[in-house]
């Protein structure tokens, strides 16, 4: 099964490291990186970038953009991770391992359906429980 693992954090404190204190995190972060590259766990992951500089598209017909995300948080959206586990238990965990490195980040975990060509929709939980 695949899970995205969204990394929530409050922007203007990563934004507030120090370039040695951001490389620490990202050095222990990609030495958890390879371990999952070599379990085959470890799919797309991003940091996205600031989101002063994101745009929403939003409204009918082709919409309009507007400037940036406008979630009433205190934390945003600032990376993902897909990854492939046996269960979401083993998905907590590896959110868990990734909360050690970065112990202030938020970690949110969605099991994701690939939609690939050729290759029908599964089968939704609403259809799959009617009524």
């Amino acid at each position: 099964m695949h899970y995205a693992i969204l990394a929530y954090h409050v922007e203007t404190e990563v934004t507030s490291w120090t370039p040695e204190e951001d490389a620490a995190v990202m050095t222990d972060l990609l030495k958890l990186h390879d371990r999952l590259y070599e379990e085959r766990s470890l799919g797309p992951s991003a940091r996205l970038g600031a989101t002063k500089k994101a745009r929403t598209l939003r409204g009918p017909g082709a919409g309009t953009v507007i400037d940036g995300p406008f979630a009433e948080t205190k934390e945003q959206l600032l990376g993902f991770y897909i990854v492939d586990c046996a269960s979401e238990t083993a998905a907590t965990e590896l959110a868990r391992q990734l909360r050690r490195v970065n112990a202030s980040a938020i970690y949110e975990i969605r099991p994701i359906q690939l939609y690939l060509p050729g290759v029908p929709f599964p089968e939704t939980e609403a259809a799959s429980n009617p009524g």
